[in-house]
Parts: C-alpha cells; structure tokens; sequence
C-alpha cells in the first residue's frame, strides 16, 4: 500500500507563501488522480484542489483559484504552491490518493493575519 507524507507546513504571516509538498512511497502520481484537501476544527475535509493524472488537468476551488497552484517533480512527489494566503487558509491540509482510498497524516498551515 502507498503511503504519503506531507511536509512544508508552518506559521505565516497573511499575504505570505507557503510549499507543501507531498511524497509517495512509491510511483504513484503519474497514474493516479490525486487532490488536497483543507480541514478546520470542527469541519468536514474540504478538497480544494484535484490534479487529474490521465489529462494532466488540475482544477482548483474558487477560495484558491489563482492563489493556489500544483506541480509535480515526477511521479513520486506533488506540491502545493500557496501565494497571497488569507487567514482562512487556516487548516490542517492533507494530500490523498482518491481512488486508492490513501490519506498522508495532514500538515499544519497557520496563517496569521
């Protein structure tokens, strides 16, 4: 079974960036359709973005769009460009592997306003 880790997260001022990159165990991206979500206390694991492998598509939801960009070095590791982050980026974010039900442990993304 694959397993990811998160790494990158931290404490930033708002208007800051942040990298989080994500690293698979094993070949995984270039196969497999991968997303990160966004969960805050008391909420739901919210997607925000989703990187489609067989297209190469990544469609973002709109409190990112344009702030938010993927990118892959290769088939193991994803990351998450974060620019101009607001105080509500405020999250624990985590990288996953839909179909392969597969989850990385979350990184703390706290942006200070």
């Amino acid at each position: 079974q694959v397993q990811l880790v998160e790494s990158g997260g931290g404490l930033v001022q708002a208007g800051g960036s942040l990298r989080l990159s994500c690293a698979a165990s094993r070949s995984t991206f270039n196969l497999n359709d991968m997303a990160w979500y966004r969960q805050t206390p008391g909420n739901h694991r919210r997607q925000l973005v989703a990187s489609l492998a067989a297209t190469g598509l990544t469609n973002y939801e709109d409190s990112v769009k344009g702030r938010f960009s993927v990118s892959k070095d290769n088939g193991n590791t994803v990351h998450l460009q974060m620019n101009n982050l607001k105080s509500e980026d405020t999250g624990v974010y985590y990288c996953a592997v839909p179909m392969l039900r597969v989850w990385g442990q979350g990184t703390q993304v706290t942006v200070s306003s």
